[in-house]
């Protein structure tokens, strides 16, 4: 895998409300084969096992079930039957008066992300796939004892790692963009921006699949900038067709090609400018599971410090590696820090002195940024060469 082909998919204009930007995004034609629906579960928190002895408690609204029987029609149609517990319908907007509320992200050491049903479905937990990626990232710590490091970094790594996210529904103006705004014919994903930065993107197989799932967007979880970009960010340009009056302009039809033409090219603006760091090849891809023809796959950013490159999501894609299903989350500037410093560290098999010249820095400064980053607790009570904790 070699990053995200969105083949197929044809944005449509944006729709604005305040700080935010919808862009649908329609497909030529369903994704054959493959359906997606919803389980809905009891409580807003669950337990998820990640591997032998290892779980983190979290945020978890729903599921998504991944059909690829040739059942899909009925079973998306009617896909809330399946979940235990089921609150609501699939599609249905959450309770008006449901309050704002952050969502803790945490790994500890005690569900599973991804687990085969009956036939040929999957059920999997959307974005945490993702963000479980993101939090096991170097998860080990050390490898070596070398003197720089607490006998707790050498035990238990980088156990528990914490990351805050906000719930959709406490984005400002999310919940009501999402109510007020049309689905339109064909539409199998959209693209969030808060402050025109991209916040999330998501994407299904088949328009029917779309309809029962657009509301679940406010029950996702989205990064603190996001959040931040959202409540504090301006209100953004609404998309306007700007049509120049002129001899070629005699008849509705020359009036309706040109508006199309306006559509087009606001579109390609679209996917040049704004688009553009969700489609860096240098994206790596783990497999977490083969299901017929399908893939599902999760992804994370290069973590360079040059503004790109700042999602990580999960992804299912068919033989030829076009996206059947995507959905994104936006990391923060602290969140891609961290990342790059633990990338930088782990190629120093964690030795200071060698990440520090990497990183074009000395030892003192680069103690700094670890505590700055969260990991003090990972450090010796005083570092190499006398470096005051």
């Amino acid at each position: 895998m070699n990053g995200l082909e969105l083949t197929g998919l044809v944005t449509r204009p944006a729709q604005v409300w305040g700080g935010i930007r919808l862009v649908p995004l329609v497909r030529e034609r369903p994704v054959d084969g493959l359906r997606l629906h919803r389980e809905v579960y009891p409580g807003e928190r669950g337990v998820v096992d990640v591997g032998p002895d290892t779980h983190y408690v979290s945020y978890i609204p729903h599921g998504f079930v991944a059909d690829w029987s040739g059942e899909g029609v009925r079973s998306a149609a009617y896909g809330t039957q399946l979940g235990s517990g089921a609150n609501g319908p699939a599609g249905g907007s959450p309770p008006r008066t449901a309050p704002p509320r952050t969502a803790r992200l945490q790994r500890h050491r005690h569900h599973r992300m991804a687990k085969r049903q009956p036939g040929d479905r999957l059920r999997f937990l959307p974005l945490h796939l993702a963000l479980e990626g993101y939090l096991a990232l170097h998860f080990g710590g050390p490898s070596v004892a070398w003197e720089e490091w607490s006998r707790r970094a050498l035990r238990d790594g980088l156990s528990p790692r914490a990351e805050d996210a906000y719930l959709g529904l406490s984005v400002r103006g999310l919940g009501d963009a999402l109510r007020v705004f049309e689905i339109h014919p064909g539409q199998c994903g959209v693209m969030v921006y808060a402050a025109d930065a991209l916040a999330a993107a998501f994407v299904v197989p088949h328009p029917d699949d779309y309809r029962l799932l657009h509301a679940s967007l406010v029950q996702d979880l989205y990064g603190e900038l996001v959040h931040h970009y959202a409540l504090y960010g301006a209100p953004v340009a609404e998309f306007a067709a700007r049509i120049a009056d002129g001899p070629h302009l005699r008849t509705l039809d020359d009036l309706r090609a040109a508006a199309l033409a306006q559509e087009e090219e606001w579109a390609r603006a679209h996917d040049t400018l704004f688009a553009r760091e969700l489609l860096d090849p240098s994206y790596a891809f783990d497999r977490v599971y083969r299901m017929g023809s399908f893939t599902l796959w999760r992804f994370l950013p290069p973590f360079r410090l040059d503004g790109t490159g700042r999602h990580i999501g999960e992804t299912i894609t068919d033989h030829k590696g076009r996206v059947a299903y995507l959905k994104t989350f936006r990391l923060s500037d602290a969140q891609i820090r961290r990342g790059h410093l633990l990338h930088r560290l782990a190629d120093a098999d964690w030795r200071l002195a060698a990440a520090a010249e990497a990183l074009g820095t000395d030892e003192r400064e680069l103690v700094r940024r670890i505590r700055a980053a969260g990991f003090e607790e990972l450090l010796r009570h005083r570092a190499p060469g006398g470096l005051p904790r």
